[in-house]
């Protein structure tokens, strides 16, 4: 209290903001005492919100009486609350802004942190390069504009958020990034100033992910969807997959243009691929949530495509009706970021077409609709795979439904039945889609299940695979998919129970891993436990298979070894990491709550 008092009296800290900083540590200081009092323990935490005695307690022990509008407890968390609130802001200010000056064009009278001195508190923060920190820190805020006015105002907040996050270095890059490429953009840094809860999840997005920044720049409407949601409307990153499927496809109808079309269909693919992330790296939905939202905008897109390919082409009446297959995670709903779409193309003739000029009609759409799809941008790949068709790569791209039936009934491998075990109807025709899904139904749920023979031969692909897929210089222990206990493990355990006992469990003929996992304990195939150790590991692959993409901007399957990286994954998976980043170079075993908040003891920082 005499270092501020002086502070104050020598002008360093201004008198106002002086006694504002002495009276909240005077009533945090008497809070602290009155706990610590009650049963003489070192204590620093105040009593959970539905601990009402405890509460009514301390507040009476502060001397705290009701103020006509609240009881006693009321009026201790509206204490409590304004003296966070007013000594958050002065720290900020006290304590973040002298960087900015070292940066700014100030008056010649205005005390300055030197360069040097600013480059040691960077560092102190946690930022591994405080000299290119600073530099961003200029650039931002040099010149007389309003913009440069109001990041100067901004930044003592952006930075505080930025140092709780995993990688302030990137994070500050990434800010100077998205606020040039939307300089021109008039309500940009009005929200970031007006609206706090936006420029705190901003940061924490920025100073985490790769890919937000990415989409940012050219998706900055999702930044509005960051703010608060008013009293009484859900919150707009939580959107239904299915109005959002049903808004892009309806968007994307009103093109003409085919061009336009798929166009249209990848700026809300992006848009939507933005909204998602946000929502998981801020903790307000689920796995499961987020390969539903993924999967739905990739089968919207798709149908969307198909739709504006089909209606451009010229030629009087089609002469065959088109449908999508889903495969793989497709078909299970179970995409993530960096996901392919695996499909199947089956067509059928009408209005008196042959075999041969159907399947023609149907490649030309096939084809155009995976050449627009995979155009290059610079938004994530949109890759339509269609290699678990049959024969492969060295098969037709497209077969007649009947063409289907025979190549199944006489030459179908094992390998083909299983992967049919996640085929849907995705896109297209829906009457033909359901056709040969029904068609395809006694091939993945034999009646009589599988013999001894199968459940061998697909043991040994599985060896194989394991064997032979893994990258070269992959770690095995901790490759999300095709690692010990990885996406695979789980994956093939599901869809050989499902080959056994799908013909006489018909509760089993699910795309999904997670309910075909429910279903099989259920009918007795696999224990409770079993059954929930599997789900876990699943659910923990795919959230670090998603944290992967998240961080690094780029698919991919390794988890990082160590280091800022891998503790920006750790905290993409709503662990909170403490510690120095580079000392760990694992993950806690099992996942607790999200951490509410930030703060620099929380990263080591």
């Amino acid at each position: 209290m005499e270092a501020l008092a002086a502070l104050a009296e020598n002008g360093y800290v201004g008198r106002e903001d002086g006694a504002n900083l002495a009276a909240s540590y005077r009533f945090l200081r008497l809070l602290e005492h009155r706990l610590q009092l009650q049963r003489m323990r070192r204590t620093h935490l105040l009593p959970a919100p539905e601990e009402t005695a405890a509460l009514r307690w301390l507040a009476r022990a502060a001397r705290m009486r009701p103020d006509g509008r609240r009881d006693v407890v009321g009026v201790l968390a509206a204490e409590w609350a304004h003296n966070a609130r007013r000594v958050r802001r002065l720290h900020e200010k006290l304590f973040y802004r002298p960087l900015l000056t070292a940066v700014s064009r100030l008056s010649p009278d205005s005390a300055r942190l030197s360069e040097k001195a600013a480059v040691a508190r960077l560092g102190a923060l946690g930022w591994a390069s405080p000299e290119g920190a600073l530099a961003h820190l200029r650039a931002l805020t040099s010149g007389v504009t309003r913009a440069a006015s109001i990041q100067q105002t901004l930044l003592p907040v952006l930075l505080g958020e930025l140092a709780a996050s995993p990688d302030p270095d990137h994070g500050l890059l990434a800010y100077r990034r998205v606020s040039e490429a939307l300089a021109t953009t008039p309500w940009y840094l009005r929200l970031l100033r007006d609206e706090g809860l936006v420029a705190e999840r901003l940061m924490r997005l920025l100073g985490t992910s790769a890919l937000v920044p990415d989409l940012l720049v050219r998706a900055p409407e999702v930044l509005r969807l960051l703010a608060a949601p008013a009293p009484g409307q859900a919150d707009e990153l939580r959107r239904d997959p299915v109005d959002v499927a049903t808004s892009l496809r309806a968007t994307v109808a009103r093109q003409h243009d085919p061009d336009a079309a798929a166009a249209t269909a990848r700026s809300m693919r992006r848009h939507e691929l933005l909204r998602v992330a946000s929502a998981d790296l801020l903790g307000l939905i689920a796995v499961d949530e987020v390969c539903a939202a993924l999967s739905a905008v990739w089968v919207a897109v798709l149908q969307a495509t198909l739709d504006s390919v089909v209606r451009a082409i010229d030629g009087g009446p089609a002469p065959a009706r088109v449908a999508v297959i889903g495969m793989g995670r497709l078909g299970g709903a179970e995409l993530g970021y960096g996901s392919d779409a695996d499909v199947l193309f089956v067509c059928e003739p009408v209005n008196g077409a042959s075999d041969q000029d159907a399947v023609r009609y149907a490649t030309t759409v096939a084809e155009t609709v995976r050449r627009r799809l995979a155009a290059p941008s610079p938004d994530p790949a949109l890759v339509v795979d269609a290699d678990l068709r049959p024969e492969g790569r060295s098969g037709p791209l497209v077969r007649t439904l009947e063409s289907y039936r025979s190549y199944y009934a006489r030459w179908s491998e094992p390998w083909e039945a299983q992967a049919l075990l996640r085929a849907s109807a995705v896109a297209g025709d829906p009457d033909l889609g359901v056709r040969f899904l029904h068609m395809v139904d006694p091939i993945r749920y034999p009646a009589d299940g599988i013999s001894p023979a199968t459940v061998t031969e697909i043991r040994r692909i599985k060896a194989r695979v394991d064997a032979e897929r893994l990258p070269r210089g992959a770690d095995r222990s901790t490759h999300t998919k095709l690692g010990l206990g990885g996406l695979a493990d789980v994956e093939w355990t599901v869809q050989l129970l499902q080959l056994q006992h799908g013909g006489d469990v018909p509760e089993l003929r699910t795309t999904s891993t997670l309910e075909g996992l429910r279903e099989a304990n259920e009918a007795g195939l696999l224990s409770a436990e079993d059954a929930d150790e599997l789900a876990a590991g699943w659910t923990m692959a795919t959230r670090a298979r998603n944290a992967v993409m998240l961080v690094r901007g780029k698919p991919g399957d390794q988890l990082p070894r160590s280091g800022r990286e891998l503790q920006a994954v750790a905290v993409a998976m709503g662990y909170p990491v403490d510690g120095d980043p580079g000392a760990s170079s694992t993950l806690p075993p099992h996942h607790p709550p999200l951490p509410s908040g930030g703060g620099a003891g929380l990263y080591g920082w």
